[in-house]
Protein backbone atom coordinates (compact mmCIF):
# COMPACT_ATOMS: atom_id res chain seq x y z
CA UNK A 1 0.00 0.00 0.00
CA UNK A 2 0.86 3.70 -0.84
CA UNK A 3 -0.18 6.73 -2.21
CA UNK A 4 0.39 7.54 -5.89
CA UNK A 5 4.52 7.85 -6.76
CA UNK A 6 5.46 5.82 -3.69
CA UNK A 7 7.51 3.29 -5.33
CA UNK A 8 4.47 0.23 -5.65
CA UNK A 9 4.55 0.15 -9.37
CA UNK A 10 8.41 0.10 -9.46
CA UNK A 11 8.86 -2.78 -6.74
CA UNK A 12 6.01 -4.86 -8.64
CA UNK A 13 8.13 -4.59 -11.60
CA UNK A 14 10.92 -5.18 -9.90
CA UNK A 15 9.18 -8.71 -8.47
CA UNK A 16 8.28 -9.23 -11.62
CA UNK A 17 11.14 -9.26 -13.36
CA UNK A 18 10.56 -6.23 -15.90
CA UNK A 19 12.61 -4.24 -14.58
CA UNK A 20 16.34 -4.66 -13.47
CA UNK A 21 17.52 -3.01 -9.80
CA UNK A 22 20.02 0.25 -10.39
CA UNK A 23 22.02 -1.37 -7.07
CA UNK A 24 21.32 -4.31 -4.63
CA UNK A 25 20.48 -7.54 -4.90
CA UNK A 26 17.24 -9.61 -5.79
CA UNK A 27 16.92 -13.50 -5.02
CA UNK A 28 13.84 -15.44 -6.75
CA UNK A 29 13.92 -18.90 -5.16
CA UNK A 30 17.51 -19.14 -5.25
CA UNK A 31 18.42 -17.63 -7.96
CA UNK A 32 20.14 -14.00 -8.26
CA UNK A 33 17.79 -12.35 -10.98
CA UNK A 34 19.29 -9.20 -10.84
CA UNK A 35 22.26 -9.95 -12.89
CA UNK A 36 20.09 -12.27 -15.38
CA UNK A 37 19.95 -11.42 -19.14
CA UNK A 38 16.40 -10.35 -20.73
CA UNK A 39 16.30 -14.35 -21.98
CA UNK A 40 16.60 -15.38 -18.68
CA UNK A 41 13.98 -13.26 -17.05
CA UNK A 42 11.88 -13.85 -19.79
CA UNK A 43 12.09 -17.82 -18.87
CA UNK A 44 12.06 -17.04 -14.96
CA UNK A 45 8.83 -14.86 -15.40
CA UNK A 46 6.95 -17.10 -17.71
CA UNK A 47 7.76 -20.25 -15.24
CA UNK A 48 8.23 -18.70 -11.95
CA UNK A 49 6.03 -15.68 -11.41
CA UNK A 50 1.77 -15.16 -12.48
CA UNK A 51 0.84 -11.52 -12.71
CA UNK A 52 -3.22 -10.56 -12.49
CA UNK A 53 -3.96 -6.72 -13.64
CA UNK A 54 -6.75 -4.55 -12.81
CA UNK A 55 -7.79 -4.00 -16.57
CA UNK A 56 -7.53 -7.60 -16.76
CA UNK A 57 -5.58 -7.69 -20.25
CA UNK A 58 -7.15 -10.75 -21.77
CA UNK A 59 -7.32 -10.61 -25.40
CA UNK A 60 -10.92 -9.95 -27.00
CA UNK A 61 -10.88 -12.63 -30.07
CA UNK A 62 -9.89 -15.46 -27.65
CA UNK A 63 -12.35 -17.34 -25.77
CA UNK A 64 -11.85 -17.75 -21.29
CA UNK A 65 -9.88 -20.89 -22.20
CA UNK A 66 -7.81 -19.82 -25.18
CA UNK A 67 -6.92 -16.70 -22.98
CA UNK A 68 -6.02 -19.21 -20.23
CA UNK A 69 -3.45 -21.77 -22.17
CA UNK A 70 -1.32 -18.39 -23.43
CA UNK A 71 1.47 -18.51 -21.12
CA UNK A 72 1.37 -22.61 -22.16
CA UNK A 73 1.83 -21.41 -25.58
CA UNK A 74 5.33 -19.47 -24.42
CA UNK A 75 6.57 -22.47 -22.48
CA UNK A 76 6.21 -25.04 -25.40
CA UNK A 77 3.17 -27.02 -24.01
CA UNK A 78 1.53 -29.35 -26.61
CA UNK A 79 -2.09 -27.85 -27.60
CA UNK A 80 -4.12 -31.09 -25.83
CA UNK A 81 -2.43 -30.69 -23.18
CA UNK A 82 -2.30 -26.67 -22.39
CA UNK A 83 -6.12 -26.94 -23.25
CA UNK A 84 -6.50 -29.99 -20.93
CA UNK A 85 -4.33 -27.68 -18.24
CA UNK A 86 -6.23 -24.41 -19.04
CA UNK A 87 -9.36 -26.15 -18.61
CA UNK A 88 -9.00 -27.71 -15.26
CA UNK A 89 -7.49 -24.32 -13.50
CA UNK A 90 -10.91 -22.42 -15.14
CA UNK A 91 -12.59 -25.23 -13.45
CA UNK A 92 -10.68 -24.19 -10.09
CA UNK A 93 -11.53 -20.79 -10.18
CA UNK A 94 -15.65 -21.73 -10.77
CA UNK A 95 -15.47 -20.87 -14.75
CA UNK A 96 -15.73 -24.70 -15.97
CA UNK A 97 -19.09 -23.52 -17.41
CA UNK A 98 -17.65 -20.05 -19.12
CA UNK A 99 -14.53 -21.70 -21.09
CA UNK A 100 -15.92 -20.83 -24.52
CA UNK A 101 -17.27 -17.56 -23.81
CA UNK A 102 -15.23 -14.24 -24.85
CA UNK A 103 -14.35 -11.80 -22.78
CA UNK A 104 -17.25 -9.60 -23.49
CA UNK A 105 -19.54 -12.19 -22.92
CA UNK A 106 -18.22 -12.48 -19.16
CA UNK A 107 -19.19 -9.84 -16.25
CA UNK A 108 -15.87 -8.29 -14.80
CA UNK A 109 -15.57 -10.78 -11.49
CA UNK A 110 -16.00 -13.45 -14.43
CA UNK A 111 -12.90 -12.25 -16.42
CA UNK A 112 -10.67 -11.02 -13.31
CA UNK A 113 -11.27 -14.59 -12.56
CA UNK A 114 -10.09 -15.46 -16.21
CA UNK A 115 -7.31 -13.69 -15.70
CA UNK A 116 -6.14 -15.54 -12.35
CA UNK A 117 -6.43 -18.76 -13.53
CA UNK A 118 -4.40 -17.47 -16.50
CA UNK A 119 -2.15 -16.46 -13.54
CA UNK A 120 -2.54 -19.64 -12.11
CA UNK A 121 -1.77 -22.17 -15.45
CA UNK A 122 1.89 -22.36 -15.14
CA UNK A 123 2.23 -23.40 -11.62
CA UNK A 124 4.16 -20.36 -10.12
CA UNK A 125 5.47 -19.53 -7.38
CA UNK A 126 4.43 -16.15 -6.69
CA UNK A 127 1.39 -14.11 -7.45
CA UNK A 128 1.80 -10.47 -8.25
CA UNK A 129 -1.70 -8.90 -8.58
CA UNK A 130 -1.98 -5.03 -9.19
CA UNK A 131 -5.36 -3.32 -7.81
CA UNK A 132 -7.20 -6.33 -8.70
CA UNK A 133 -10.06 -5.89 -7.36
CA UNK A 134 -10.10 -1.74 -8.50
CA UNK A 135 -12.49 -2.38 -11.04
CA UNK A 136 -14.98 -4.71 -9.42
CA UNK A 137 -18.20 -4.11 -7.20
CA UNK A 138 -17.63 -4.87 -3.44
CA UNK A 139 -19.06 -8.06 -3.17
CA UNK A 140 -17.08 -9.06 -6.41
CA UNK A 141 -13.94 -7.58 -5.16
CA UNK A 142 -15.00 -10.00 -2.23
CA UNK A 143 -14.88 -13.01 -3.97
CA UNK A 144 -11.66 -12.15 -5.68
CA UNK A 145 -9.73 -11.79 -2.37
CA UNK A 146 -11.31 -15.34 -1.14
CA UNK A 147 -10.16 -16.78 -4.74
CA UNK A 148 -6.34 -15.60 -3.61
CA UNK A 149 -6.75 -16.86 0.27
CA UNK A 150 -7.58 -20.08 -1.46
CA UNK A 151 -4.56 -19.87 -3.34
CA UNK A 152 -2.40 -18.37 -0.73
CA UNK A 153 -3.69 -21.74 1.06
CA UNK A 154 -2.45 -24.08 -1.74
CA UNK A 155 1.01 -22.78 -1.70
CA UNK A 156 1.51 -19.61 -3.43
CA UNK A 157 3.18 -16.33 -2.38
CA UNK A 158 0.47 -13.51 -3.47
CA UNK A 159 1.77 -9.74 -3.40
CA UNK A 160 -0.68 -7.68 -4.19
CA UNK A 161 -1.10 -3.82 -4.60
CA UNK A 162 -4.16 -1.94 -3.17
CA UNK A 163 -5.26 1.32 -2.37
CA UNK A 164 -8.27 -0.01 -0.61
CA UNK A 165 -7.82 -0.29 3.06
CA UNK A 166 -11.02 -2.96 3.44
CA UNK A 167 -9.04 -4.96 0.83
CA UNK A 168 -5.69 -4.89 2.55
CA UNK A 169 -7.31 -6.01 5.09
CA UNK A 170 -7.74 -9.33 3.93
CA UNK A 171 -3.23 -9.86 3.67
CA UNK A 172 -1.23 -11.96 6.18
CA UNK A 173 1.41 -8.85 6.16
CA UNK A 174 1.01 -5.29 4.75
CA UNK A 175 3.92 -3.25 4.08
CA UNK A 176 3.00 0.81 3.33
CA UNK A 177 5.71 2.50 1.07
CA UNK A 178 6.21 6.01 0.86
CA UNK A 179 8.41 7.92 -1.25
CA UNK A 180 10.51 4.68 -2.31
CA UNK A 181 10.76 3.84 1.15
CA UNK A 182 9.29 1.00 3.32
CA UNK A 183 7.38 3.08 5.98
CA UNK A 184 6.18 -0.19 7.64
CA UNK A 185 5.78 -3.45 7.54
CA UNK A 186 3.06 -4.94 9.69
CA UNK A 187 1.91 -8.67 10.60
CA UNK A 188 -1.80 -9.03 10.07
CA UNK A 189 -4.41 -11.24 11.07
CA UNK A 190 -6.80 -11.39 7.56
CA UNK A 191 -10.03 -10.06 8.09
CA UNK A 192 -12.56 -13.56 7.45
CA UNK A 193 -14.49 -13.03 4.26
CA UNK A 194 -18.41 -13.25 4.00
CA UNK A 195 -19.38 -15.35 2.25
CA UNK A 196 -22.59 -15.38 0.31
Amino acid sequence: MGPSGSGKSTLMNLLGCLDSPSRGQYWLNGKEVSTMEDSELAEVRNKDIGFVFQTFNLLPRLSALENVALPLVYAGVSKEDRLAKARKVLEAVGLGDRVSHKPNELSGGQRQRVAVARALVNDPAIILADEPTGNLDTKTSYEIMSLFEEIHKAGNTVILVTHEQDIAMHAHRIIRLRDGLVESDIANEPTALVKG
